[in-house]
């Protein structure tokens, strides 16, 4: 099943400019989730971060991780209606810029979850590159 931006606002409460997800395409609830970005050039970040060589921020990539790991945790129904923030971020790589006209396709799985705390291995792909891979742990409230 895919879920478009309607199905991801009734799990998270992120909405425009910081909803990071444009689509989910895959989602097994507490495990892991695939999360879509396509990035434009109308994204307001792009009118600074560099005006002449336009780089999406890599920490708005980790955002978006973490945005469908979060939407991989909210699933379970334990957890449904909370909000996740981030506990921290670990071993944060960044190994291909992304620009207007990519494709993110944003992989986390979710390696521990117990209690209100979660771990997350997450990967950012650009074309089956890796662009930016992470640990980050999630906390629930």
């Amino acid at each position: 099943m895919i879920y478009n931006t309607s199905d991801i606002q009734k799990i998270l409460p992120h909405r425009y400019p910081m909803l990071l997800i444009d689509k989910i395409i895959e989602l097994k609830a507490g495990e892991m989730a695939v999360g879509i970005k396509n990035v434009t050039f109308n994204e307001q970040y792009f009118q600074g971060h560099f005006p002449e060589n336009p780089v999406m921020p890599g920490v708005l990539i980790i955002e978006a991780l973490a945005q469908t790991g979060a939407v991989a945790i909210l699933s379970l129904e334990k957890f449904q209606n909370r909000t996740v923030y981030f506990g921290g971020i670990k071993n944060a790589r960044f190994k291909k810029k992304v620009c207007p006209g990519d494709t993110l396709k944003l992989v986390t799985k979710i390696t521990k979850l117990k209690g209100k705390f979660g771990i997350g291995n997450a990967i950012a792909y650009v074309n089956d590159e890796i662009a930016v891979e992470a640990e980050l742990i999630f906390a629930v409230e």
